[in-house]
């Protein structure tokens, strides 16, 4: 189904899948194994103009917008989870320059994403602050011109291989969430560098860092619009970046869904096909059905972002909890109905379920999507 995609976003589709099953799926296997960065894979991504999805004209971008990013994080999901977040993690970390840069940020920033020569990633989550983000103890001091972060961040997508990094700190403890602030942090500044290198049940083509500031001397040009805020910018990313984790989960179900319709004439019992079983029918019928309601809240609210809706907590938070656990369930349902086959690495099911695991846990948990949907439907309570 086409859904209101224009021929535009319809091409964006088409060349993304054509990338992925080409140069992805030969090479999946290798890099969940590896856990090796699939530089050679990202090029081919930029190359093709992928990154300039998000990216203004005037900084050297298409003009789309998040609705383009899940249409193509989508289509790379389906083959590959852990690679599509090697792309689809410079999108996090872009966002808060696309949404508070000043024009001098932007120009000096944009340009090279859209390029794919830069390659960015977001730092909020700590030992002790993730889902609770207000509880950030890296610590930022100005100091002329210039602001000294210390701290240490854990499970930074993207980490060791970004260029850039959207980093949040404090920058007054005493106000708690209004005091932390944002700020772009260039991997070659002084007091930059990188801890352990993560071990992951899944999504392994990603590299996932721990970051370490050692009085790490920032520009003061480089804090995003102004001390205080930083709080409220971690908040307006995730609203704008969970369709995009919702699409990655969308496209990890759909790639499941797809490969057991290939392997699934070959599966038989009792000496019949499984396929002409009435129960594995339902559960195939139930998995599709939940995958197209999940790619239409996914795409709706992804067009509602792009043209300036309000209020956008609720619903990104609804694509995000809705379309992981669409994910899980596929994927699990999946493996069991291959057995032994859908456990062993000689089909791509077991790896699925993996990748499909992280999309339930990271950019805040579902408990807390359902917290913030549930909060925002008290304060819409009539009276």
């Amino acid at each position: 189904m086409d859904y209101f995609l224009t021929e535009e976003q319809i091409r964006i589709r088409e060349l993304t899948r054509q990338i992925a099953e080409e140069q992805i799926k030969p090479v999946r296997q290798h890099y969940d194994e590896t856990e090796d960065f699939p530089r050679d894979i990202v090029k081919i991504l930029a190359e093709a103009g992928l990154f300039k999805l998000v990216i203004p004209k005037e900084y050297s971008g298409t003009g789309g917008g998040v609705l383009e990013m899940v249409i193509a994080t989508e289509e790379l999901s389906r083959i590959c989870g852990g690679i599509s977040l090697a792309y689809a993690g410079t999108f996090l970390g872009t966002f808060p320059i696309l949404l508070f840069g000043s024009d001098a940020q932007k120009a000096r920033y944009l340009p090279s994403i859209a390029a794919g020569k830069t390659l960015a990633a977001f730092a909020l989550t700590e030992p002790n602050a993730g889902s609770d983000a207000g509880a950030v103890q890296t610590k930022a001091t100005r100091e002329g011109d210039h602001y000294i972060i210390n701290g240490t961040k854990q499970w930074i997508t993207n980490g060791r291989e970004a260029d850039i990094y959207s980093v949040i700190a404090s920058t007054n403890p005493d106000r708690g969430a209004r005091g932390i602030s944002a700020f772009i942090v260039e991997k070659s500044y002084e007091g930059f560098s990188f801890g352990k290198k993560e071990n992951k049940l899944g999504i392994r083509g990603s590299t996932t860092m721990e970051l370490v500031f050692d009085n790490c001397r920032v520009p003061a040009e480089n804090l995003l619009r102004k001390e205080g805020l930083g709080f409220i910018i971690a908040m307006r990313t995730f609203d704008t970046s969970r369709p995009g984790v919702a699409s990655q989960a969308l496209g990890i179900a759909q790639g499941a869904l797809d490969e057991a319709m290939i392997h699934l004439k070959d599966q038989y019992y009792g000496g019949k096909p499984i396929s002409s079983s009435q129960g594995i029918q339902w559960i195939l019928a139930d998995i599709a059905t939940e995958i197209e309601a999940a790619r239409c809240l996914i795409y709706t609210v992804a067009k509602n972002i792009d043209c300036g809706g309000k209020n956008i907590s609720k619903i990104s938070a609804m694509t995000k909890v809705y379309a992981s656990d669409v994910a899980m369930r596929a994927t699990s349902k999946i493996c069991q109905i291959f057995r032994e086959k859908g456990y062993t690495g000689n089909y791509p099911f077991e790896k699925m379920l993996r990748d499909a695991k992280i999309t339930q846990i990271y950019e805040g948990t579902n408990q807390i999507q359902r917290s913030i949907i549930g909060v925002n439907l008290i304060k819409e309570m009539p009276g």
